[in-house]
C-alpha cells in the first residue's frame, strides 16, 4: 500500500470512526445533541459506573487506577480520594524534586532574589509550577485533589505566569491546594488575604481614598454570589477591604488599618457598623463568611461542581439537592462531592461531558500508561508546550474566570486537529520521546499478540477506550491496514510493529475517547 492510498484510507476510517460522535461531541461543542442519527453520546462509552466515576473525577483512567477501583469498589475508593495525605505519591513526589521552584514560599523566593539565585521579577518559579501542575495531573495518585485544585484554580483564578505574582503565585497554589478538600468559607477567606490575589485584582493598592473596586466586584460577579448585587454593593465591598494589603518590604499579606475606609456597610443582606479602623479585617472576614454562606453562592458553587463532574447543563434537581447539602454543612466540599458521586443524575450522566484540550492530554498519557522521563525535565516543556498549542496550558487563562469547562468553548476544528496530533506523537513516542513505554507497544497495550486483525483492533479499543467498536468501525480499521478483521495478525506485520501506534492514534481520536 502507498503512503498516499495510507492517507487516504486513514482519512477514510476517522470519517466512519470519528464523524458522527467527535464531529457531534467538539466541532458543535454539544456532546448531548448529537447530529441527527447519529448515536446518543452514551453510546460511545461503557456503562461501567466504575469508569464512570474515574472519568470524572480523575484526569483519566490508567491501568493501575482501573485496577485500583475495581478492587476497592467506588465508596472505598472515593473514600481514599477524599483523605488524599493517606495516599503514598511516589511517582508524582519524584518528579516533582526536579521543579524545586514550584514548591517556593514568598519568603524563600525573596531570600534567593536576595542571594542573586533568583531575579526579582523572573518566571522560573512559575514556569516550574506550570509543569508541577501538568505532573501532578499525569502522575500523582491523588487524582480528585488535582482535579479540585485545578477547579479551584479556575475559579479563584491568578494568571501563571503573571509578572506582578512572581514571588507569590507558586505559594497561591499551596494554599489552594490545602483547602480544595476543605470548606469554601476557609478557601475564600485564605484566598482575600493572599498577596497573589491581592495584587492579581488591585487590591493590595486599594485606599480609604480611593478605593479600587476590581476585588470587590469580582468577589461578587465571579467567586460567590454571581447575581443579584448592584454597583452600589461592588463600591461598598470595595470600602470594606481597603486596608487589606500586602507588605512591600516583605511580599507577605498584612492589614493596614490607616487606610481602611471606616463608615457603615451594606452588601446585599450583609450589614457591618464598620466604626473603627483597627475593626476592618475582622468586618471583611465577616462578609466573606456572609457571603460564602449565602444562598446563590451555595448555588453557584454547586453549579460549577455539576458542570465539572456531571454536565454542561446539569439538572436542576441535582443543584437544589446539592444546595442544601452544602449549607446543611457550612459550605464543606467533601459531602457535596460524596452526594454529587452517589447520585442518580451522576449515574445517568455517561457521555454528558468532553474532554477539555488539558484534560485530553493528561488523559492521553495515563491510559496508555506511559511514565515520566527518568531525569530532566524537558517532556515536561514539551507536553505544556502541546497544552499550550491546544489553547489549554494549566494555570495560564488570563482574565479572572479561568478556564471554561464546557464543550462550546473548546469546539474548533483546529482545536481537534491538534488534539489528534498529539495522540499520535505521545503515542507512538516521537514527542516526547524520553517517556517511559513498553518495549514493545503492542504486547504492552493487548498482551500476547492476537490471532487476527479485528482481535488487534477490538482488543485495542478496549484497552484504551473501554468500549469495543462495533463490527462497521473495525472493518474499517482494518481496511486501513489494507486487510479484513479475519486477516490473520502475523509478528512481522507492520500492523504489530512500526504501524500500531497509528492504530493507538486512531482509537484516541474517536468521540469513545473525547469524552469525559
Amino acid at each position: 500500500m502507498s503512503i498516499s492510498e495510507q492517507t487516504l484510507t486513514r482519512r477514510g476510517v476517522m470519517g466512519g470512526m470519528a464523524a458522527a460522535g467527535a464531529a457531534a461531541a467538539l466541532a458543535t461543542g454539544a456532546p448531548a445533541v448529537a447530529a441527527a442519527a447519529a448515536p446518543a453520546p452514551a453510546a460511545f462509552l461503557p456503562a461501567d459506573p466504575l469508569l464512570h466515576l474515574l472519568r470524572r473525577a480523575t484526569f483519566g483512567p490508567g491501568p493501575s487506577s482501573i485496577a485500583e477501583i475495581r478492587r476497592l469498589g467506588a465508596k472505598a475508593w472515593l473514600d481514599r480520594q477524599l483523605d488524599p495525605s493517606s495516599i503514598a505519591d511516589p511517582v508524582a513526589d519524584g518528579v516533582l524534586a526536579r521543579l524545586p521552584l514550584a514548591r517556593l514560599g514568598i519568603d524563600e523566593i525573596r531570600a534567593r532574589v536576595a542571594a542573586g539565585t533568583l531575579k526579582q521579577y523572573g518566571w522560573e518559579p512559575m514556569w516550574q509550577l506550570g509543569y508541577a501542575a501538568l505532573t501532578r495531573a499525569l502522575w500523582s495518585e491523588r487524582q480528585l485533589l488535582e482535579v479540585m485544585t485545578d477547579l479551584w484554580s479556575n475559579h479563584l483564578n491568578v494568571t501563571c505566569p503573571s509578572g506582578d505574582v512572581w514571588d507569590s503565585r507558586t505559594d497561591y497554589d499551596t494554599m489552594i491546594r490545602k483547602h480544595a478538600l476543605g470548606k469554601f468559607s476557609d478557601l475564600l477567606k485564605a484566598s482575600a488575604r493572599h498577596p497573589a490575589m491581592l495584587t492579581y485584582l488591585d487590591n493590595r493598592y486599594s485606599t480609604r481614598a480611593a478605593p479600587n473596586e476590581n476585588y470587590g466586584r469580582e468577589l461578587l460577579e465571579l467567586h460567590t454570589v454571581g447575581q443579584g448585587h448592584t454597583e452600589a454593593d461592588v463600591k461598598n465591598a470595595a470600602r470594606l477591604f481597603t486596608g487589606l494589603t500586602v507588605d512591600r518590604a516583605t511580599g507577605r499579606y498584612r492589614y493596614d488599618a490607616a487606610e481602611h475606609a471606616t463608615g457603615a456597610i451594606r452588601v446585599l443582606d450583609f450589614q457591618h457598623a464598620n466604626t473603627t479602623a483597627t475593626g476592618g479585617e475582622a468586618a471583611a472576614l465577616a462578609l466573606l463568611d456572609h457571603l460564602a454562606l449565602h444562598p446563590l453562592t451555595a448555588r453557584r458553587i454547586v453549579t460549577r461542581l455539576c458542570v465539572r463532574f456531571v454536565a454542561d447543563e446539569p439538572p436542576a434537581s441535582l443543584i437544589t439537592t446539592l444546595v442544601k447539602v452544602y449549607l446543611d454543612n457550612r459550605s464543606a466540599i467533601a459531602p457535596v462531592l460524596r452526594a454529587l458521586f452517589g447520585s442518580a443524575e451522576f449515574a445517568a450522566s455517561i457521555g454528558a461531558k468532553t474532554r477539555t484540550p488539558y484534560e485530553d492530554l493528561a488523559a492521553t498519557v495515563r491510559i496508555l500508561g506511559y511514565g515520566p522521563a527518568t531525569s530532566g525535565t524537558k517532556f515536561l516543556e514539551s507536553l505544556y508546550g502541546m497544552a499550550r498549542d491546544a489553547g489549554q496550558a494549566p494555570l495560564a487563562w488570563g482574565p479572572p474566570n479561568g478556564y471554561p469547562d464546557v464543550a462550546a468553548a473548546w469546539a474548533s476544528p483546529s482545536g481537534l486537529l491538534v488534539r489528534w496530533n498529539f495522540h499520535l506523537s505521545i503515542a507512538a513516542g516521537w514527542w516526547p520521546e524520553t517517556l517511559v513505554r513498553p518495549a514493545s507497544l503492542l504486547t504492552g497495550t493487548v498482551g500476547a499478540l492476537p490471532a487476527t486483525y479485528g482481535a488487534l483492533i477490538e482488543k485495542t479499543a478496549v484497552r484504551l477506550c473501554g468500549i469495543a467498536p462495533t463490527a462497521k468501525q473495525i472493518a474499517a480499521l482494518a481496511e486501513f491496514y489494507g486487510k479484513t478483521p479475519a486477516s490473520p495478525l502475523k509478528a512481522n506485520d507492520p500492523a504489530a510493529g512500526w504501524m500500531y501506534p497509528y492504530l493507538m492514534g486512531m482509537l484516541l481520536n474517536s468521540p469513545s475517547f473525547a469524552l469525559r
